[in-house]
């Protein structure tokens, strides 16, 4: 047991190491050359809010109308038999607001989008292309890198304020349709009042956070690591579980701060 331990602390100590110094390199390259190559890089990292974003609008907009049904519909109804529907905006913005929201859409995009990445990068390393890039003078992590790291930040903040528009959207149609007696108006009034200035900084640095998050790491088991073809599952695997991982626990230090503010 106790080697046990010890030889996960280890591995979880090396990832730690790993991830931690290409997220600062990858960091370094953005701030350094961020205007080398715009040309090129720019319409990579568009291409990427594309993939990201605008392909994940369809499955977005189902998964809001879900979470608008299971969990503001049936809340505020639930609320409206008790005599306490002056609650509903209170509930809404902490459940959707500040936590579902963010991590569904984090979730989503590290399934459709983030596995991708470590199997196109583990591809393009296992087979020589990254050394060819090197050979050529361009920098891969400029090139394969910052476009994904810039193009999941900007993906995931814009798709979570789209599910949570959608979200609220939608659960007061289901609550509406239930008959439950609650107006428009009132209905926003209470968002309006349970928001915070301090909730609109806060979704945006945590969901730039997951964004950065997820790239850098499906990005360094894909590109950082040495691979063969046979290792590329195994990397998926081992990326899934730490971006799910690392998010959670980003999730929980913003909970902390939330508490202090």
């Amino acid at each position: 047991m106790g080697n046990w331990i010890g030889r996960f602390v280890l591995r979880f100590m090396a990832t730690v190491h790993g991830v931690g110094a290409f997220g600062l390199i990858t960091l370094g390259v953005i701030a350094r050359k961020w205007r080398v190559a715009s040309r090129v890089i720019h319409p990579l990292a568009c291409e990427q809010v594309d993939r990201a974003g605008v392909r994940l609008l369809p499955m977005v907009s189902f998964l809001a109308l879900a979470l608008g049904l299971i969990v503001i519909g049936q809340t505020v109804a639930l609320l409206s038999r008790v005599g306490a529907t002056n609650y509903a905006g209170i509930i809404m913005v902490t459940v959707v607001v500040r936590e579902l929201g963010p991590l569904i859409v984090a979730l989503l995009v590290l399934g459709r989008i983030g596995t991708a990445i470590v199997i196109e990068l583990g591809t393009a390393r296992a087979t020589g292309e990254v050394e060819v890039l090197e050979s050529l003078g361009v920098d891969p992590i400029h090139y394969l890198v910052v476009p994904r790291v810039i193009g999941l930040a900007l993906s995931i903040f814009a798709l979570t304020i789209y599910l949570i528009l959608v979200a609220l959207f939608g659960g007061y149609l289901f609550a509406f349709l239930q008959d439950v007696p609650l107006l428009l108006g009132d209905y926003f009034s209470q968002l309006a009042g349970a928001l915070r200035w301090e909730d609109f900084v806060l979704l945006g640095l945590k969901t730039f956070s997951f964004g950065i998050c997820i790239a850098v790491v499906t990005c360094y088991h894909g590109l950082a690591l040495p691979l063969t073809i046979q290792d590329l599952g195994a990397a998926t695997t081992r990326a899934v579980v730490e971006s799910v991982a690392a998010c959670t626990l980003l999730d929980a230090l913003f909970i902390i701060v939330y508490l202090i503010m």
